[in-house]
């Protein structure tokens, strides 16, 4: 991926981007500070993945905690070689209803990642799970570039088809480091202006969002 146009992103573009397959337009960003805890891998590639965290939770003007007083931590990721370790996990099923079955789709689909949200009484997330099945494709990429993707597909809700054939992060120069498509991240700036809600499923949050990108001089 090499798109990085300083081109704002227009209304129609936005909405595709929070139009699930089903046709709703669903939008919703982080309510509380991201308290992340990560597992499955050495403490080296846990401080490049909080530091990736971090980067782009400052980029949206967010907050983050040492602790949630409700859960604990609240943006969970777990690094696998198998989906089966997700069933082995104790107290897992206590977070992910219907663990076994969703095991057995992510088995037949040969993913290799997903990621699951819960939302507060306003709509707003208050925690993420991500899940990452080290394949061939995901162990062949720097462990910076997956920290990267991976929160940035997490600080909002995206649609479930927005990054399906394209990526929100660039590579410059073969072999360099990936960064976020300015694009994207102008837009994860606009979606946490205080003065947009939370959580919105009308069309017209995505005129306000457009509304508040920065326009090229």
């Amino acid at each position: 991926m090499t798109d990085t146009s300083l081109a704002p992103l227009t209304p129609e573009a936005i909405t595709a981007l929070f139009t699930r397959a089903d046709g709703q337009y669903l939008f919703a960003r982080w309510g509380r500070p991201i308290v992340p805890v990560v597992f499955g891998v050495e403490d080296g590639t846990v401080s490049i993945l909080k530091g990736a965290i971090e980067a782009v939770v400052a980029l949206a003007g967010h907050k983050m905690a040492e602790t949630d007083p409700e859960l604990g931590a609240n943006l969970m990721v777990f690094f696998l070689r198998d989906w089966d370790e997700l069933t082995e996990t104790p107290n897992l099923g206590r977070l992910i209803p219907d663990l076994a079955p969703l095991v057995a789709r992510l088995q037949q689909a040969d993913a290799n990642q997903y990621r699951a949200f819960r939302f507060d009484q306003t709509g707003a997330i208050k925690a993420a799970f991500v899940f990452l099945r080290m394949d061939d494709a995901l162990s062949q990429a720097p462990a910076e570039t997956i920290a990267l993707s991976q929160i940035v597909q997490t600080i909002l809700l995206w649609s479930d088809t927005a990054f399906l054939g394209t990526s929100p992060l660039a590579i410059l120069q073969p072999g360099g480091p990936a960064i976020l498509k300015p694009a994207i991240a102008d837009l994860i700036r606009a979606a946490y202006d205080p003065v947009l809600p939370a959580q919105a499923t009308d069309l017209a949050h995505a005129l306000r969002l457009a509304a508040r990108l920065p326009r090229p001089q």
